[in-house]
Protein backbone atom coordinates (compact mmCIF):
# COMPACT_ATOMS: atom_id res chain seq x y z
CA UNK A 1 0.00 0.00 0.00
CA UNK A 2 0.95 3.56 -0.34
CA UNK A 3 1.55 5.84 2.45
CA UNK A 4 -1.16 7.63 3.70
CA UNK A 5 -0.63 11.42 4.27
CA UNK A 6 -1.29 12.05 7.75
CA UNK A 7 -2.71 10.14 10.26
CA UNK A 8 -6.43 10.46 10.31
CA UNK A 9 -6.58 12.72 13.43
CA UNK A 10 -4.25 14.78 12.24
CA UNK A 11 -5.64 15.24 8.74
CA UNK A 12 -8.42 15.79 9.94
CA UNK A 13 -7.66 18.83 12.25
CA UNK A 14 -5.83 20.17 9.07
CA UNK A 15 -8.96 19.65 6.71
CA UNK A 16 -11.73 21.17 9.58
CA UNK A 17 -9.00 24.11 9.87
CA UNK A 18 -8.70 25.10 6.35
CA UNK A 19 -12.72 24.62 5.68
CA UNK A 20 -13.17 27.23 8.25
CA UNK A 21 -15.09 25.07 10.58
CA UNK A 22 -14.76 26.79 13.93
CA UNK A 23 -12.68 25.03 16.41
CA UNK A 24 -15.03 25.64 19.18
CA UNK A 25 -17.83 22.96 16.95
CA UNK A 26 -15.78 19.69 16.89
CA UNK A 27 -13.50 19.87 20.15
CA UNK A 28 -14.20 19.32 24.25
CA UNK A 29 -17.77 17.60 23.07
CA UNK A 30 -19.41 14.81 24.40
CA UNK A 31 -19.62 12.66 21.23
CA UNK A 32 -16.65 10.99 19.38
CA UNK A 33 -16.08 11.28 16.38
CA UNK A 34 -14.21 8.32 14.76
CA UNK A 35 -12.61 7.33 11.60
CA UNK A 36 -13.96 3.60 10.08
CA UNK A 37 -10.26 3.68 8.63
CA UNK A 38 -8.60 3.44 11.84
CA UNK A 39 -11.23 3.08 14.61
CA UNK A 40 -9.79 6.31 16.23
CA UNK A 41 -11.41 9.26 17.32
CA UNK A 42 -10.31 12.27 15.05
CA UNK A 43 -13.05 14.68 16.57
CA UNK A 44 -15.16 15.22 20.17
CA UNK A 45 -18.39 17.47 18.79
CA UNK A 46 -20.98 18.96 20.93
CA UNK A 47 -25.11 17.23 20.99
CA UNK A 48 -27.90 19.87 20.46
CA UNK A 49 -29.70 20.32 23.67
CA UNK A 50 -33.38 20.12 23.33
CA UNK A 51 -33.74 23.93 23.52
CA UNK A 52 -30.66 23.79 20.61
CA UNK A 53 -33.32 21.97 18.73
CA UNK A 54 -36.45 24.38 19.78
CA UNK A 55 -34.11 27.39 18.77
CA UNK A 56 -33.05 26.51 15.53
CA UNK A 57 -36.34 25.79 14.09
CA UNK A 58 -37.87 28.81 15.83
CA UNK A 59 -35.61 30.46 13.62
CA UNK A 60 -35.58 28.19 10.28
CA UNK A 61 -39.35 29.52 10.44
CA UNK A 62 -38.51 33.33 11.21
CA UNK A 63 -36.69 32.91 8.09
CA UNK A 64 -39.30 30.82 6.17
CA UNK A 65 -41.49 34.56 6.98
CA UNK A 66 -38.79 35.80 4.97
CA UNK A 67 -37.65 33.94 2.49
CA UNK A 68 -40.51 32.50 1.12
CA UNK A 69 -41.52 36.28 -0.52
CA UNK A 70 -37.89 36.22 -2.00
CA UNK A 71 -38.43 35.61 -5.81
CA UNK A 72 -37.50 31.97 -7.03
CA UNK A 73 -34.63 33.32 -9.35
CA UNK A 74 -33.07 35.33 -6.78
CA UNK A 75 -33.33 32.20 -4.27
CA UNK A 76 -31.68 30.60 -6.97
CA UNK A 77 -28.94 32.49 -6.60
CA UNK A 78 -27.82 31.43 -2.94
CA UNK A 79 -27.43 28.23 -4.50
CA UNK A 80 -25.42 29.08 -7.22
CA UNK A 81 -23.02 31.00 -4.71
CA UNK A 82 -23.13 27.28 -2.69
CA UNK A 83 -22.15 25.78 -5.64
CA UNK A 84 -18.98 28.24 -6.38
CA UNK A 85 -18.39 27.23 -2.39
CA UNK A 86 -18.43 23.55 -2.73
CA UNK A 87 -16.40 23.70 -5.93
CA UNK A 88 -13.22 25.57 -4.33
CA UNK A 89 -13.46 23.23 -1.36
CA UNK A 90 -14.06 20.15 -3.48
CA UNK A 91 -10.50 18.17 -2.78
CA UNK A 92 -10.88 19.06 0.91
CA UNK A 93 -14.27 17.72 1.34
CA UNK A 94 -13.86 15.18 -0.54
CA UNK A 95 -11.24 13.75 1.29
CA UNK A 96 -12.92 14.36 4.76
CA UNK A 97 -16.02 12.22 3.08
CA UNK A 98 -12.89 9.80 2.86
CA UNK A 99 -12.10 10.24 6.35
CA UNK A 100 -15.36 9.97 8.70
CA UNK A 101 -17.49 7.70 6.07
CA UNK A 102 -14.38 5.13 4.89
CA UNK A 103 -14.91 5.68 1.19
CA UNK A 104 -12.46 5.77 -1.46
CA UNK A 105 -10.93 8.95 -2.67
CA UNK A 106 -13.03 8.86 -6.08
CA UNK A 107 -16.03 7.95 -3.84
CA UNK A 108 -15.53 10.93 -1.72
CA UNK A 109 -14.61 13.15 -4.55
CA UNK A 110 -18.09 12.04 -6.44
CA UNK A 111 -20.16 12.35 -3.29
CA UNK A 112 -18.93 16.13 -3.25
CA UNK A 113 -19.46 16.67 -7.06
CA UNK A 114 -23.40 15.38 -6.64
CA UNK A 115 -23.66 18.19 -4.38
CA UNK A 116 -22.18 20.73 -7.25
CA UNK A 117 -24.26 19.09 -9.73
CA UNK A 118 -27.70 19.36 -7.62
CA UNK A 119 -26.67 23.17 -7.14
CA UNK A 120 -26.24 23.60 -10.86
CA UNK A 121 -29.65 21.74 -11.52
CA UNK A 122 -31.66 23.86 -8.65
CA UNK A 123 -30.29 26.72 -10.29
CA UNK A 124 -31.99 26.00 -13.16
CA UNK A 125 -35.30 24.89 -11.92
CA UNK A 126 -35.49 28.20 -9.67
CA UNK A 127 -37.04 29.58 -13.01
CA UNK A 128 -38.98 26.73 -13.78
CA UNK A 129 -41.31 26.28 -10.69
CA UNK A 130 -44.30 25.93 -13.15
CA UNK A 131 -47.94 25.47 -12.49
CA UNK A 132 -50.82 24.77 -15.04
CA UNK A 133 -53.04 27.04 -16.87
CA UNK A 134 -56.38 24.61 -16.72
CA UNK A 135 -59.90 24.23 -18.68
CA UNK A 136 -62.48 25.73 -17.18
CA UNK A 137 -66.38 25.08 -18.11
CA UNK A 138 -67.73 28.13 -17.02
CA UNK A 139 -67.43 31.32 -19.59
CA UNK A 140 -65.00 34.52 -18.76
CA UNK A 141 -63.15 32.27 -16.03
CA UNK A 142 -59.48 31.46 -15.77
CA UNK A 143 -58.01 28.55 -14.14
CA UNK A 144 -54.71 27.80 -13.05
CA UNK A 145 -52.41 26.30 -10.22
CA UNK A 146 -49.92 27.99 -8.58
CA UNK A 147 -47.07 26.75 -6.66
CA UNK A 148 -45.43 28.28 -2.95
CA UNK A 149 -43.26 28.12 -0.85
CA UNK A 150 -44.03 24.78 2.13
CA UNK A 151 -41.97 26.15 5.21
CA UNK A 152 -39.09 24.51 7.56
CA UNK A 153 -37.24 21.32 5.83
CA UNK A 154 -36.27 18.64 7.97
CA UNK A 155 -32.91 16.56 7.04
CA UNK A 156 -32.19 12.89 8.57
CA UNK A 157 -29.17 12.06 6.49
CA UNK A 158 -27.62 8.28 7.29
CA UNK A 159 -23.64 8.10 7.21
CA UNK A 160 -22.57 6.24 3.78
CA UNK A 161 -24.01 9.59 2.30
CA UNK A 162 -23.02 12.02 4.66
CA UNK A 163 -23.34 15.47 2.35
CA UNK A 164 -25.27 14.53 -0.75
CA UNK A 165 -27.79 13.46 0.42
CA UNK A 166 -28.84 16.52 2.32
CA UNK A 167 -27.63 18.58 -0.71
CA UNK A 168 -30.22 16.45 -2.89
CA UNK A 169 -32.96 17.95 -0.33
CA UNK A 170 -31.57 21.21 0.66
CA UNK A 171 -30.94 22.91 -3.02
CA UNK A 172 -34.19 22.15 -3.66
CA UNK A 173 -36.02 23.22 -0.61
CA UNK A 174 -33.79 26.42 -0.93
CA UNK A 175 -35.21 27.57 -4.09
CA UNK A 176 -38.49 26.47 -3.35
CA UNK A 177 -38.11 28.87 -0.72
CA UNK A 178 -38.01 26.84 2.14
CA UNK A 179 -35.21 26.69 5.18
CA UNK A 180 -33.72 23.70 6.06
CA UNK A 181 -32.97 21.98 9.45
CA UNK A 182 -30.24 19.13 9.47
CA UNK A 183 -29.59 16.38 11.56
CA UNK A 184 -26.95 14.08 10.35
CA UNK A 185 -26.22 10.55 11.27
CA UNK A 186 -24.17 10.73 14.68
CA UNK A 187 -21.54 8.39 12.98
CA UNK A 188 -20.47 11.42 10.34
CA UNK A 189 -21.50 14.89 11.93
CA UNK A 190 -17.86 16.62 10.88
CA UNK A 191 -18.67 16.82 7.07
CA UNK A 192 -21.88 18.31 8.02
CA UNK A 193 -20.13 20.80 9.76
CA UNK A 194 -17.77 21.53 6.93
CA UNK A 195 -20.79 21.88 4.55
CA UNK A 196 -22.87 24.33 6.76
CA UNK A 197 -19.49 26.46 6.58
CA UNK A 198 -19.69 26.33 3.02
CA UNK A 199 -23.28 27.46 2.95
CA UNK A 200 -22.43 29.88 5.61
CA UNK A 201 -19.55 31.81 3.29
CA UNK A 202 -22.36 31.68 0.49
CA UNK A 203 -25.12 33.18 2.41
CA UNK A 204 -22.27 36.59 3.43
CA UNK A 205 -21.69 36.84 -0.49
CA UNK A 206 -25.01 36.66 -1.01
CA UNK A 207 -25.90 39.41 1.57
CA UNK A 208 -29.47 38.97 2.01
CA UNK A 209 -30.24 35.41 3.73
CA UNK A 210 -32.15 35.34 6.68
CA UNK A 211 -30.64 33.85 9.54
CA UNK A 212 -31.69 30.51 10.44
CA UNK A 213 -32.02 29.54 6.83
CA UNK A 214 -29.55 26.59 6.72
CA UNK A 215 -28.74 24.72 10.56
CA UNK A 216 -26.92 21.70 11.53
CA UNK A 217 -28.23 19.69 14.43
CA UNK A 218 -25.66 17.30 15.88
CA UNK A 219 -26.98 14.93 18.07
CA UNK A 220 -28.52 11.53 18.61
CA UNK A 221 -31.86 10.11 18.27
CA UNK A 222 -33.57 13.01 20.68
CA UNK A 223 -32.68 15.20 18.28
CA UNK A 224 -34.40 13.16 15.18
CA UNK A 225 -37.40 12.86 17.45
CA UNK A 226 -37.45 16.88 18.25
CA UNK A 227 -37.03 17.22 14.36
CA UNK A 228 -39.78 15.21 13.56
CA UNK A 229 -42.43 16.38 16.07
CA UNK A 230 -42.23 20.21 15.88
CA UNK A 231 -45.59 21.06 14.11
CA UNK A 232 -43.22 24.03 12.58
CA UNK A 233 -41.52 21.41 10.29
CA UNK A 234 -43.62 21.15 7.44
CA UNK A 235 -41.96 18.47 5.70
CA UNK A 236 -39.49 15.54 7.00
CA UNK A 237 -36.76 13.95 4.75
CA UNK A 238 -35.33 10.78 6.21
CA UNK A 239 -33.22 8.06 4.46
CA UNK A 240 -32.08 5.14 6.58
CA UNK A 241 -33.24 2.08 7.66
CA UNK A 242 -36.91 0.74 7.53
CA UNK A 243 -37.10 0.39 10.88
CA UNK A 244 -36.23 4.23 11.39
CA UNK A 245 -39.02 5.04 8.73
CA UNK A 246 -41.83 3.24 10.57
CA UNK A 247 -40.75 5.85 13.61
CA UNK A 248 -40.79 8.98 11.78
CA UNK A 249 -43.95 8.09 9.34
CA UNK A 250 -46.68 8.05 11.98
CA UNK A 251 -45.36 10.31 14.42
CA UNK A 252 -45.62 13.24 11.38
CA UNK A 253 -48.58 11.66 9.59
CA UNK A 254 -50.57 12.43 13.44
CA UNK A 255 -49.56 16.11 13.22
CA UNK A 256 -50.09 15.59 9.05
CA UNK A 257 -46.66 16.99 7.57
CA UNK A 258 -45.46 15.60 4.32
CA UNK A 259 -42.54 13.07 4.63
CA UNK A 260 -40.20 11.79 2.50
CA UNK A 261 -38.34 8.77 3.59
CA UNK A 262 -35.98 7.11 1.44
CA UNK A 263 -35.26 3.75 3.49
CA UNK A 264 -33.65 -0.33 2.75
CA UNK A 265 -33.15 -1.38 -0.46
CA UNK A 266 -32.74 -5.23 -1.34
CA UNK A 267 -31.34 -4.19 -4.93
CA UNK A 268 -31.36 -7.41 -7.60
CA UNK A 269 -29.85 -7.69 -10.83
CA UNK A 270 -31.27 -10.32 -13.78
CA UNK A 271 -28.44 -11.33 -15.79
CA UNK A 272 -30.23 -13.04 -19.20
CA UNK A 273 -28.66 -15.39 -21.62
CA UNK A 274 -28.23 -12.69 -24.46
CA UNK A 275 -26.33 -10.44 -21.85
CA UNK A 276 -22.97 -9.00 -22.42
CA UNK A 277 -21.05 -10.54 -19.61
CA UNK A 278 -18.18 -7.64 -19.89
CA UNK A 279 -20.46 -4.87 -19.13
CA UNK A 280 -22.30 -7.26 -16.92
CA UNK A 281 -19.26 -8.21 -14.24
CA UNK A 282 -17.78 -4.98 -14.15
CA UNK A 283 -21.05 -3.55 -13.07
CA UNK A 284 -21.85 -6.25 -11.06
CA UNK A 285 -18.84 -6.01 -8.99
CA UNK A 286 -19.04 -2.14 -8.70
CA UNK A 287 -22.80 -2.45 -7.52
CA UNK A 288 -21.93 -5.49 -5.35
CA UNK A 289 -18.52 -3.93 -3.73
CA UNK A 290 -18.57 -0.51 -4.30
CA UNK A 291 -18.55 1.45 -0.86
CA UNK A 292 -18.13 -1.69 0.87
CA UNK A 293 -21.53 -2.56 0.60
CA UNK A 294 -23.09 0.28 2.20
CA UNK A 295 -25.50 1.98 -0.13
CA UNK A 296 -28.65 1.95 0.13
CA UNK A 297 -28.49 0.84 -3.95
CA UNK A 298 -25.82 -1.78 -3.45
CA UNK A 299 -26.29 -4.90 -5.51
CA UNK A 300 -27.54 -7.83 -2.61
CA UNK A 301 -29.00 -10.01 -5.40
CA UNK A 302 -28.18 -11.53 -8.60
CA UNK A 303 -30.56 -13.66 -10.43
CA UNK A 304 -28.59 -15.59 -13.05
CA UNK A 305 -29.59 -17.33 -15.94
CA UNK A 306 -28.88 -21.28 -15.83
CA UNK A 307 -27.44 -21.42 -19.36
CA UNK A 308 -25.07 -18.27 -17.75
CA UNK A 309 -24.49 -18.88 -14.48
CA UNK A 310 -21.22 -21.15 -14.22
CA UNK A 311 -19.28 -18.60 -16.72
CA UNK A 312 -20.43 -15.63 -14.82
CA UNK A 313 -19.63 -17.20 -11.32
CA UNK A 314 -16.14 -17.86 -12.56
CA UNK A 315 -15.46 -14.49 -13.83
CA UNK A 316 -17.07 -12.99 -10.75
CA UNK A 317 -14.52 -14.85 -8.54
CA UNK A 318 -11.84 -14.01 -9.97
CA UNK A 319 -12.95 -10.29 -9.29
CA UNK A 320 -13.54 -10.89 -6.23
CA UNK A 321 -10.46 -12.60 -5.15
CA UNK A 322 -8.52 -9.82 -7.05
CA UNK A 323 -9.79 -6.77 -5.66
CA UNK A 324 -7.56 -4.52 -3.46
CA UNK A 325 -9.01 -4.28 -0.23
CA UNK A 326 -7.28 -1.43 2.85
CA UNK A 327 -7.00 2.02 3.45
CA UNK A 328 -9.63 3.94 0.97
CA UNK A 329 -6.76 7.11 0.98
CA UNK A 330 -4.41 4.62 -1.23
CA UNK A 331 -4.25 4.42 -4.78
CA UNK A 332 -5.77 1.36 -6.19
CA UNK A 333 -7.77 0.89 -3.26
CA UNK A 334 -11.68 -0.07 -4.33
CA UNK A 335 -13.39 -1.10 -1.28
CA UNK A 336 -12.55 0.15 2.28
CA UNK A 337 -13.48 -0.17 6.03
CA UNK A 338 -17.25 -1.26 7.00
CA UNK A 339 -18.47 2.22 9.27
CA UNK A 340 -17.98 -0.04 12.69
CA UNK A 341 -18.03 -3.11 14.80
CA UNK A 342 -21.99 -3.25 14.67
CA UNK A 343 -21.77 -3.52 10.74
CA UNK A 344 -18.90 -6.26 10.90
CA UNK A 345 -21.48 -8.18 13.48
CA UNK A 346 -24.57 -7.91 11.03
CA UNK A 347 -22.27 -9.50 8.21
CA UNK A 348 -20.99 -12.24 10.32
CA UNK A 349 -24.66 -13.16 11.04
CA UNK A 350 -25.82 -13.08 7.62
CA UNK A 351 -23.11 -15.42 6.28
CA UNK A 352 -24.12 -17.63 9.32
CA UNK A 353 -27.83 -17.88 8.57
CA UNK A 354 -27.18 -18.53 4.39
CA UNK A 355 -24.77 -21.05 5.23
CA UNK A 356 -27.84 -22.62 7.28
CA UNK A 357 -30.00 -21.81 5.05
CA UNK A 358 -28.31 -23.86 2.08
CA UNK A 359 -25.35 -21.19 1.21
CA UNK A 360 -22.31 -21.34 -0.21
CA UNK A 361 -19.76 -18.49 0.70
CA UNK A 362 -16.96 -17.69 -0.77
CA UNK A 363 -15.22 -14.64 0.73
CA UNK A 364 -16.63 -12.90 3.75
CA UNK A 365 -13.93 -13.10 6.26
CA UNK A 366 -12.08 -9.85 8.37
CA UNK A 367 -8.58 -8.93 5.95
CA UNK A 368 -5.65 -6.61 7.60
CA UNK A 369 -5.93 -3.01 7.81
CA UNK A 370 -4.93 -0.07 9.15
CA UNK A 371 -5.01 0.86 13.02
CA UNK A 372 -8.65 -0.73 14.36
CA UNK A 373 -10.40 -0.01 10.95
CA UNK A 374 -12.73 -3.22 10.26
CA UNK A 375 -12.09 -4.45 6.77
CA UNK A 376 -13.58 -7.44 5.30
CA UNK A 377 -13.65 -9.38 1.63
CA UNK A 378 -16.87 -8.86 -0.24
CA UNK A 379 -18.96 -12.37 0.11
CA UNK A 380 -20.67 -14.29 -2.86
CA UNK A 381 -22.86 -16.49 -1.71
CA UNK A 382 -24.40 -18.74 -4.20
CA UNK A 383 -28.44 -19.85 -2.58
CA UNK A 384 -30.33 -23.04 -3.52
CA UNK A 385 -33.54 -20.17 -2.87
CA UNK A 386 -34.71 -16.57 -2.18
CA UNK A 387 -34.73 -17.36 1.75
CA UNK A 388 -35.31 -15.18 4.96
CA UNK A 389 -31.64 -14.05 4.87
CA UNK A 390 -31.75 -13.25 1.28
CA UNK A 391 -35.31 -11.13 1.86
CA UNK A 392 -33.20 -9.40 4.35
CA UNK A 393 -31.33 -6.24 3.93
CA UNK A 394 -27.79 -6.49 5.18
CA UNK A 395 -26.01 -3.11 4.98
CA UNK A 396 -22.54 -4.80 4.33
CA UNK A 397 -20.72 -6.20 0.94
CA UNK A 398 -22.67 -9.56 0.87
CA UNK A 399 -24.39 -10.96 -2.89
CA UNK A 400 -26.40 -13.62 -2.91
CA UNK A 401 -26.70 -15.41 -6.30
CA UNK A 402 -29.78 -16.88 -7.31
CA UNK A 403 -30.43 -19.43 -10.34
CA UNK A 404 -33.57 -18.83 -12.80
CA UNK A 405 -34.70 -20.34 -15.66
CA UNK A 406 -37.11 -18.05 -17.45
CA UNK A 407 -37.66 -13.98 -17.21
CA UNK A 408 -41.42 -14.50 -15.66
CA UNK A 409 -39.36 -16.38 -12.89
CA UNK A 410 -36.46 -13.72 -12.66
CA UNK A 411 -38.84 -11.02 -12.36
CA UNK A 412 -41.37 -12.40 -9.49
CA UNK A 413 -37.80 -12.97 -7.82
CA UNK A 414 -36.78 -9.61 -8.17
CA UNK A 415 -40.14 -8.49 -6.85
CA UNK A 416 -40.39 -10.60 -4.28
CA UNK A 417 -38.87 -9.35 -1.72
CA UNK A 418 -40.45 -6.07 1.13
CA UNK A 419 -37.93 -3.40 -0.30
CA UNK A 420 -38.31 -1.63 -3.89
CA UNK A 421 -35.39 0.55 -4.58
CA UNK A 422 -33.63 0.16 -7.36
CA UNK A 423 -33.17 -2.99 -9.98
CA UNK A 424 -31.39 -3.90 -13.28
CA UNK A 425 -31.44 -6.52 -15.90
CA UNK A 426 -28.44 -7.39 -18.65
CA UNK A 427 -29.77 -8.52 -21.54
CA UNK A 428 -29.43 -7.46 -25.07
CA UNK A 429 -33.36 -9.01 -26.43
CA UNK A 430 -35.34 -5.67 -26.59
CA UNK A 431 -38.52 -7.64 -25.53
CA UNK A 432 -37.25 -8.69 -22.01
CA UNK A 433 -35.60 -5.14 -21.53
CA UNK A 434 -38.83 -3.21 -21.92
CA UNK A 435 -40.65 -6.04 -20.37
CA UNK A 436 -38.39 -5.35 -17.50
CA UNK A 437 -39.81 -1.50 -17.53
CA UNK A 438 -43.01 -1.99 -17.90
CA UNK A 439 -45.75 -2.67 -15.61
CA UNK A 440 -45.24 -6.29 -14.96
CA UNK A 441 -41.65 -5.88 -14.97
CA UNK A 442 -39.84 -4.81 -12.17
CA UNK A 443 -41.71 -2.94 -8.88
CA UNK A 444 -38.82 -0.87 -8.03
CA UNK A 445 -38.61 3.00 -8.29
CA UNK A 446 -35.54 2.59 -10.28
CA UNK A 447 -35.08 -0.55 -13.21
CA UNK A 448 -32.07 0.21 -15.40
CA UNK A 449 -31.00 -1.95 -18.30
CA UNK A 450 -27.20 -2.86 -18.99
CA UNK A 451 -26.04 -0.94 -16.22
CA UNK A 452 -26.14 -1.27 -12.29
CA UNK A 453 -28.95 -0.63 -9.82
CA UNK A 454 -25.79 1.17 -7.61
CA UNK A 455 -25.43 5.33 -8.29
CA UNK A 456 -27.84 7.72 -9.85
CA UNK A 457 -27.94 10.89 -11.40
CA UNK A 458 -29.52 14.24 -10.07
CA UNK A 459 -32.20 14.49 -13.32
CA UNK A 460 -33.74 11.69 -12.44
CA UNK A 461 -36.47 11.44 -9.63
CA UNK A 462 -34.04 9.25 -6.59
CA UNK A 463 -36.53 6.77 -4.74
CA UNK A 464 -38.03 3.67 -3.97
CA UNK A 465 -41.70 1.76 -3.56
CA UNK A 466 -42.66 -0.80 -0.75
CA UNK A 467 -40.73 -0.47 2.37
CA UNK A 468 -38.38 2.08 0.43
CA UNK A 469 -40.74 4.21 1.61
CA UNK A 470 -42.32 5.87 -1.37
CA UNK A 471 -40.28 9.14 -1.42
CA UNK A 472 -38.35 10.64 -4.43
CA UNK A 473 -35.77 13.09 -4.15
CA UNK A 474 -33.03 15.32 -6.92
CA UNK A 475 -34.25 15.54 -9.94
CA UNK A 476 -38.22 15.23 -12.29
CA UNK A 477 -40.76 17.04 -10.78
CA UNK A 478 -39.80 16.23 -6.83
CA UNK A 479 -39.42 19.62 -6.29
CA UNK A 480 -42.79 19.90 -5.51
CA UNK A 481 -42.66 18.03 -2.36
CA UNK A 482 -41.20 21.33 -1.14
CA UNK A 483 -43.67 23.44 -1.80
CA UNK A 484 -47.70 23.83 -2.05
CA UNK A 485 -49.61 23.98 -4.99
CA UNK A 486 -52.90 26.22 -4.95
CA UNK A 487 -56.03 26.04 -7.65
CA UNK A 488 -56.43 29.72 -8.28
CA UNK A 489 -59.78 30.76 -10.48
CA UNK A 490 -60.37 34.10 -11.38
CA UNK A 491 -63.64 36.07 -12.91
CA UNK A 492 -63.32 38.36 -15.35
CA UNK A 493 -66.42 38.39 -16.61
CA UNK A 494 -69.31 40.74 -14.86
CA UNK A 495 -71.84 37.43 -13.80
CA UNK A 496 -71.16 34.85 -11.52
CA UNK A 497 -71.76 31.32 -13.76
CA UNK A 498 -71.30 28.23 -11.24
CA UNK A 499 -69.82 25.30 -11.83
CA UNK A 500 -71.68 21.64 -13.10
CA UNK A 501 -74.35 24.41 -14.01
CA UNK A 502 -75.76 24.39 -10.38
CA UNK A 503 -78.23 27.63 -10.19
CA UNK A 504 -78.21 29.61 -6.89
CA UNK A 505 -80.58 32.94 -7.91
CA UNK A 506 -81.49 35.60 -5.40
Amino acid sequence: MNAPWQGPLAETEALLTKLGVDQRLWTGGARAARSPITGEIIARVHDASPDECRRAIAAAHDAFLIWRAVPAPRRGELVRLLGDELRAAKSELGRLVTLEAGKTVSEGLGEVQEMIDICDYAVGLSRQLFGLAIATERPEHRMAETWHPLGVVGVISAFNFPVAVWSWNSALALVCGDPVVWKPSEKTPLTALAVQAAFERAAQKFGEAPAGLSAVLVGGREVGEALVADERVRLVSATGSTAMGRMVGPVAAARFARVLLELGGNNAAIVRPTADLDIAVRAIAFAAMGTAGQRCTTLRRLIVHEDVLEPLMSRLERAYASVQIGDPRDTGTLIGPLIDEAAWQAMSRALDDARAQGGQVIGGERVDGPGEGIYVRPALVRMPAQSEVVRRETFAPILYVLASSDMDEAIALNNDVAQGLSSAIFTNDVRESEKFCSAVGSDCGIANVNIGPSGAEIGGAFGGEKETGGGREAGSDSWKAYMRRATNTVNYGRTLPLAQGVKFDI
